[in-house]
């Protein structure tokens, strides 16, 4: 994967390039003031800032939920040690009215239901307590990235089984489209990412070398 990635008016950048980015950056502005508070940093000048937050959490929770699918994944240091990903099919909108409408809506919030349920189930087996496959893994991941619908991200940790999940430090990515395993790769891959905003216009891949 590039080392960079734009989204949402903001540059996402590998932690592992970071350090020699900002370098630059600070080159580029002699006089600059830094303040640095654990994973932030701000950079001031005369006309123009930036700041950044970087994610070092580990080990690392994803739930990504759209109505086409999901996945769930466990990460150590960058690594995805267990998954699972599926499809589960929930209807769109229509347009069409009287009981046929009703009906309709019906079928569809009960796939919406089962589908937050099943991935309900999922992370509370990859995530929550003692997870099955992994050895010495015991507890609760120290972050969460959530992903896709956000409606249903949240219906899925409002589920009991997930409470003790509910409080912990998170970065959203409502941009993703319907999960499959690439695209939870790329998930883990964005909330790592250290994400700067401010005087970015401009800012390319090259940046990051």
């Amino acid at each position: 994967m590039s080392g960079l990635n734009a989204a949402g008016g903001r540059l996402e950048i590998a932690p592992a390039l970071f350090a020699a980015w900002w370098a630059a950056r600070l080159a580029d502005h002699p006089g600059a003031i830094e303040r640095v508070t654990d994973d932030v940093r701000e950079l001031t000048w005369d006309t123009g800032s930036l700041l950044s937050e970087g994610f070092s959490w580990n080990p690392v929770g994803i739930i990504l939920v759209r109505r086409g699918g999901y996945a769930v994944g466990l990460a150590e240091a960058g690594r995805l040690v267990a998954s699972k990903v599926g499809r589960r099919h929930v209807q769109g909108r229509t347009a069409a009215g009287g009981w046929s409408q009703q009906r309709f809506a019906r079928r569809r919030a009960n796939q919406a239901d089962e589908l937050v349920e099943a991935v309900a189930g999922h992370a509370s087996r990859i995530l929550v307590g003692e997870a099955p496959g992994i050895p010495g893994r015991a507890g609760i991941p120290a972050a969460l990235i959530l992903g896709g619908d956000r409606a249903m991200c949240a219906a899925v940790l409002a589920e009991r089984e997930l409470a003790p999940l509910a409080e912990l430090p998170r970065r959203e990515l409502p941009d993703l489209p319907d999960p499959n395993a690439k695209v939870l790769a790329r998930a883990l891959w964005r909330g790592r990412a250290v994400w700067v905003t401010g005087s970015t216009a401009g800012l390319t891949d090259a940046d990051c070398s």
